[in-house]
């Protein structure tokens, strides 16, 4: 469709709802009015309204159009070439909630923009919380978000990023791994596939490759009565719970049905313990 402009005959005021309205909607925009709203919001000149009309209506995901994304009541920075928060993934934080409460040092592996990381801290409170991720990109972002809370962030592959110190001290071990198989990345909705770097989707040939990594090194960096969340699909939970299991961590998968969401806790065998709250 064409560009929408200040001074498009179609709009009869630049800053127009209805006119914001149709053009979400003629390029397919589900939540139309939703995401109008937002971005007559941000907008500050007739100007910059038209230019994140148009990057939105091209295919820009729509927290990049307005640089942020509201994850657990916060607001998380999204930057160019990072991973956007899903929705869904509050079920992994809620879950990590419910396992360790209480708990003194949280991790955020896998961290991406710090979504996780910062929801974790903001709701135990006094946290030493620690992010990490291979990308760059990611890990200036995820400065932006966990700054606020006290956290640091780390550069590096998983837990080679990680200080030395934090060995056998993590109670939450937070880990939003990639799982999408390697052959189902081009099979993406092109928000994500266009925009987002692969190196956060690709999960290897199953989609499980990171997770299992994961998995066998966690023990040594959980604390007693700490615990590993990792987000998965329906499809590969069932061997997602054996490389729990197999790296010596109880396993055990909980399901929201309303985010359509699929999370898998390990607790160490010693300190196995029933969640604190209902799943």
């Amino acid at each position: 469709m064409p560009p929408v402009s200040a001074s498009s005959p179609s709009s009869p005021s630049p800053l127009s709802r209805d006119a914001v309205v149709r053009a979400l909607r003629a390029a397919g925009c589900v939540f139309a009015e939703d995401e109008a709203r937002l971005i007559l919001a941000a907008a500050r000149t007739p100007d910059e309204l038209a230019a994140m009309v148009d990057r939105r209506v091209t295919g820009l995901p729509l927290e990049l159009v307005l640089g942020w994304a509201e994850f657990r009541g916060l607001r998380i920075t999204v930057e160019p070439g990072v991973f956007v928060p899903r929705r869904r993934t509050e079920f992994l934080v809620e879950q990590a909630l419910a396992h360790a409460p209480d708990a003194a040092v949280v991790v955020d592996l896998c961290c991406g923009t710090g979504a996780v990381g910062a929801a974790l801290a903001a709701a135990v409170g006094r946290v030493e919380l620690h992010a990490a991720d291979i990308d760059p990109a990611a890990v200036r972002c995820a400065r932006r978000n966990v700054t606020a809370f006290g956290g640091q962030v780390h550069e590096g592959d998983l837990f080679e990023a990680l200080p030395d110190s934090l060995r056998g001290r993590v109670g939450i071990l937070a880990a939003n791994v990639p799982y999408v198989p390697t052959g189902e990345v081009p099979l993406l909705p092109a928000e994500a596939r266009d925009h987002e770097p692969h190196v956060a989707l690709d999960g290897g040939p199953d989609g499980l490759d990171v997770l299992r990594r994961v998995a066998a090194e966690a023990p040594r960096w959980l604390a007693p009565g700490g615990c590993l969340v990792v987000e998965t699909s329906e499809r590969q939970a069932p061997k997602a719970l054996d490389a729990f299991t197999r790296s010596g961590l109880s396993a055990r998968l909980a399901v929201s049905e309303e985010l359509y969401a699929h999370v898998v806790t390990g607790l160490s065998q010693a300190s196995s313990r029933a969640p604190s709250t209902p799943v």
